[in-house]
């Protein structure tokens, strides 16, 4: 499993350690993942994600999941988002 956010795209950057005498060697910076459950309002029902901390609060800020997958580009999101996001579109429109 790649460690990488399924809404916001979020994953694995590079740098270096640097010691006081400037010495530099390669290190990992790695997303503060997070496995949660998040409720949909439109389709009623509860989807297990594993998202960064800074997406869970943009999901709160911006109202639920449903809204923020809505405002989501298509590119950074991970293949279930997109089919939650296509999903909730096909009720919204129906409804």
């Amino acid at each position: 499993m790649a460690r990488r956010c399924e809404l916001t795209g979020k994953d694995v950057m590079t740098g270096n350690n640097v010691s006081h005498a400037k010495n530099r060697s390669r290190r990992r910076f790695l997303p503060n993942l997070c496995n949660v459950s998040l409720m949909s309002d439109t389709l009623g029902e509860t989807y297990k994600l594993r998202i960064s901390a800074h997406a869970l609060r943009s999901v709160e800020h911006r109202g639920g999941l449903d809204a923020f997958l809505m405002k989501a580009a298509e590119a950074e999101l991970s293949p279930k988002a997109r089919l939650l996001k296509t999903e909730i579109k096909r009720r919204q429109a129906a409804a």
